[in-house]
């Protein structure tokens, strides 16, 4: 039986074990994600199996340990999972797989809002647990059909197909739409932002495809939103969001793990260092506020300004969701497993003090478009 309450509303009763949880996981998950991938391949290997068991062993009682009743409740179904794969009872399927990955997600964003003070209501953590135990105990014929709703309960998206992994993060996504026809000068500005967000792009394979893959996703979502912001300025944001990005020293932008504070600083420079460029040249007022403002929150808590949602243009609302969701899907990239298509927006989707609601609505209808197709 899911304790609603404990769910909903989870108690922080050590903030210190709390805190010495995260660091266990950020330790495990690695190896999770590892382990996850291999069975992919590989879904009858009973060491893989007994291996990925063991790390969420490991979790589940170090949250008991450190008093984050959620990790338990989280990890002891899928250990009653992984125990029938075990004993040859289950296969482990690809949508098996997708599950605990998901799982191990949601379980990161939670102790991060709990580390952090905010509200976990968002995250459907019973929809998930609940999922979860009904699978631990369903007929094996069963386990796929509760898998395919526990996703969709949890995420409002269906898995790309039952047993089969999601597609890379931009693909079938609608042609770009046909921009109106530009000045003669403006239109060479465009092409010479372009020029420099390739330049950002060709510094890491990671960024392959990056530019492109921004653009359709911010042109797509203003249009189903009835374009309401000006798609030159919008297609002039995606190229130059990032191109301050190039002032601070390359072992900083480009560097995979945790940064230091001083990493941060200078990272948090880069809206400002883009939005002067765009500032010198004539035509790009609205481009520049959205290169601006783009990392900013809705509670305020973004910078460089520390804007409220009010305060914030349209554009810049559409460009942190798209570049958020490009991070996402790479954020694991060091680790050997990308997040899937479907587990990137159900993070984006998690992060409601970060994104604009009424931005986040289109851009799900573009991500199920290509979810779809």
């Amino acid at each position: 039986m899911v304790d609603l309450l404990a769910l909903l509303q989870p108690v922080v009763t050590d903030r210190e074990s709390l805190r010495e949880f995260i660091e266990d996981l950020e330790d495990l998950a690695p190896g999770i994600e590892n382990d996850v991938a291999a069975l992919r391949r590989a879904p009858t290997d009973r060491a893989l199996i007994a291996s990925l068991f063991r790390s969420l062993h490991t979790i589940k009682g170090d949250a008991a340990i450190c008093k984050v009743e959620v990790g338990v409740m989280i990890c002891h179904p899928i250990e009653s999972l992984l125990s029938r794969c075990r004993d040859g009872e289950v296969v482990f399927s690809a949508l098996l797989a997708e599950v605990v990955l998901l799982a191990l997600d949601r379980l990161e964003l939670t102790v991060e809002a709990l580390n952090t003070g905010h509200d976990v209501a968002h995250l459907r953590l019973p929809e998930l647990v609940g999922g979860l135990e009904g699978m631990a105990t369903a007929h094996p014929a069963e386990i796929i059909n509760r898998a395919v709703g526990t996703i969709e309960a949890v995420t409002g998206f269906k898995p790309i197909q039952a047993g089969g992994a999601a597609p890379p993060a931009g693909a079938a996504i609608a042609p770009r739409p046909t921009p109106a026809a530009l000045p003669a000068d403006l239109a060479a500005d465009l092409r010479f932002f372009r020029t420099l967000a390739l330049q950002l792009e060709s510094r890491s394979p990671l960024f392959k495809g990056r530019t492109e893959r921004l653009l359709r996703l911010a042109l797509d979502t203003n249009a189903v939103a009835g374009n309401p912001v000006e798609s030159s300025q919008l297609e002039a944001a995606v190229y130059m969001h990032d191109v301050g990005m190039m002032f601070a020293p390359e072992s900083v932008w480009l560097k995979v793990g945790k940064l230091s504070d001083e990493d941060k600083r200078q990272l948090r420079e880069h809206p400002g260092h883009a939005a002067e460029l765009l500032e010198r040249m004539h035509g790009w007022t609205a481009a520049t506020e959205m290169v601006a403002q783009h990392h900013e929150m809705l509670d305020g808590g973004g910078y460089p300004a520390g804007l409220q949602a009010a305060a914030i243009c349209p554009g810049a609302k559409i460009l942190a969701i798209v570049d958020a969701f490009e991070a996402v899907t790479l954020k694991h990239s060091h680790r050997g497993q990308t997040r899937s298509l479907v587990r990137a927006i159900a993070e984006i989707n998690a992060c409601d003090n970060q994104f604009a609601s009424e931005w986040i609505v289109p851009f799900n209808a573009v991500i199920r478009k290509m979810v779809e197709a």
